[in-house]
Order: C-alpha cells, then structure tokens, then sequence
C-alpha cells in the first residue's frame, strides 16, 4: 500500500516587524501665523497609527494662555496650557510626558510618553489661543503605522 504524503501550505512571507511595534514613522506638521484668539487644529490624522511625540512651539503672546490639547479617539490625553506647565514645574524631563522648555523668543511644549499610543480612530492636536499678540504657533506630531 502506498504511503500519503499530507499536503503542507506553502511557507507565508511574513513583513519584517520593526521595532516597538511603530513601521513607516513620519513627521507631520500644522502651523498657525498668527495665531489669533480662539481654536486652532494643528494637526488632524486618521487612524489607525502610532503616537509616538508631538511639539508645539509658541512665539509670543501676552499671558501664556494658550492651551495645547491632545485628542486621541474622542479622549482627552492633554490639555494644559503654558502657564500652566511651567507653574506645575514641567521643565525637566519627567514621567508624566509633558516638558516645557523655552527661549528668549519661543516656548515649546513636547508631549512624549514611555510607551508608544494607538489611535485606532483620530489623533487631533489644537491649541486654544486666550491671549493677544502670539505671532505664530508650530506643532508638529511624530507618528507612525499601526
């Protein structure tokens, strides 16, 4: 009696994986100038993808009022505004992901958790602007695939 071979699926290429989970990572930017009083979207994307840190740079304004906010799927993640950050004492690397560093002429929020962060929807960073003359207000979100 002949012998039956049982018959095997051929081997699947598998993608290579990169690492922490983060493939194709780019920068995308939005910027404001000026950036009167009221609500400004910087930066909108579509998910699904990877957060990975974002930066909003202020020149300007009289009070430091302006708030930078960070949506994730309808949820809010941030939402403080520079006088804020720098009362709290966010000035230094820390845990909790938000630095406020500045300059003579700019002040610059980054935002950068441990972990990378999925949005499987939407990501949106605005800012509301509650203070007179600011110049202009950059932000940029580093992001990656799903």
């Amino acid at each position: 009696m002949a012998k039956t071979r049982s018959s095997r699926p051929a081997p699947v290429r598998q993608e290579p994986c990169c690492a922490a989970g983060v493939c194709d990572p780019e920068r995308t930017q939005g910027l404001r100038a000026p950036a009167l009083q009221g609500n400004h979207s910087l930066v909108a994307l579509t998910g699904p993808g990877v957060f990975l840190g974002a930066a909003v740079a202020k020149q300007g304004g009289a009070n430091d009022l302006t708030f930078v906010i960070l949506d994730i799927d309808g949820r809010n993640v941030v939402n403080l505004s520079f006088a804020a950050a720098a009362n709290e004492g966010l000035t230094q690397q820390n845990p909790f992901g938000l630095v406020l560093v500045h300059s003579p002429a700019l002040k610059t929020m980054t935002i950068g958790f441990p972990t990378p962060l999925l949005y499987k929807r939407r990501l949106e960073l605005r800012v509301t602007v509650n203070e007179t003359n600011v110049v202009q207000i950059v932000g940029n979100v580093i992001h990656g695939a799903a």
